[in-house]
């Protein structure tokens, strides 16, 4: 458990580094360029949500790997299955709704989106190339 603990905290200190370049890249990004644009989401809303789903998602794989189940790519697969169904549920409100212009916040939503797939998947096959 104590192998459990190491890679969670340094994880989660990781992830929190990347959202926080992130955020401000982005907030600079909108300031900068969208200026007068209004959005339905606050940019912050959809780094909480990325930044929990994604912690969460390591942290049921990183607890499987360490009691002893190595074979984990089929729980990757179906966590990041069940993590799209959660994306489209928190944007749902937005589909949903009479807000003109929805393509900058589905932009906004999913380009962080992937840019957090790709540190998930590769903090995963790092931890699982040490092993």
């Amino acid at each position: 458990m104590e192998v459990f603990k190491k890679r969670q905290i340094t994880f989660l200190l990781q992830l929190v580094a990347v959202t926080a370049i992130l955020l401000g890249l982005h907030n600079y990004l909108l300031s900068y360029f969208a200026e007068e644009s209004d959005f339905f989401f606050p940019v912050w809303h959809i780094y909480v949500f990325h930044f929990l789903v994604t912690a969460i998602i390591y942290s049921i794989i990183n607890y499987k790997y360490s009691s002893g189940k190595t074979n984990i790519f089929n729980l990757f697969m179906g966590l990041t299955f069940l993590k799209m169904i959660f994306a489209i549920l928190f944007l749902l409100p937005l589909l949903l709704s009479d807000f003109e212009n929805k393509q900058p916040d589905v932009f906004n939503f999913f380009i962080p989106y992937f840019m957090y797939l790709f540190f998930e998947v590769y903090t995963l096959t790092k931890f699982l190339q040490k092993s």
